[in-house]
């Protein structure tokens, strides 16, 4: 019985707006994917940038393996995304956009044991769009409880 690992990023819906998600593989080293199966991950400052026609997620955060010897790997390096040419250029058009930018949302081991990045093409949220998405998820809840 293998327990699910699945890396969310909380911050993610609260600071962007979601416009499309995208899962990618994400090109790891053997230290890397055993810590993130340990579930030392984390991808909460994390954000993806195109280095020529290739896309790299940088800042995510992944411990180095506690049994690893001098083959560990370095914890914020930049890792590249695996997608299709179609849909990197779809990203990078979206992207030269003004107020569009590639977070990483979720991080999950798939059935087949490799690990998936799933990123969202997002615009980030003012001041007063965060005040507002708080106010309609506590009118929810308060639907929720009366019902």
């Amino acid at each position: 019985m293998e327990k699910s690992i699945s890396i969310r990023n909380k911050r993610a819906s609260h600071e962007y707006f979601l416009v499309q998600e995208i899962t990618a593989g994400i090109q790891l080293t053997g230290t890397e994917i055993k810590s993130i199966r340990d579930g030392t991950a984390s991808i909460a400052d994390g954000y993806c940038t195109f280095t020529g026609t290739e896309l790299f997620v940088r800042n995510m955060h992944i411990a180095e393996y506690s049994l690893g010897t001098h083959y560990n790997h370095e914890p914020k390096r930049d890792r590249k995304l695996l997608l299709t040419k179609r849909e990197l250029k779809k990203l990078a058009i979206k992207v030269k956009e003004r107020g569009f930018t590639i977070i990483p949302v979720l991080l999950f081991i798939n059935e087949n044991g490799l690990a998936k990045l799933t990123i969202a093409l997002a615009r980030g949220k003012h001041a007063y769009d965060k005040r507002e998405t708080l106010k309609q998820k506590d009118h929810m809840r308060e639907m929720e409880r009366g019902a």
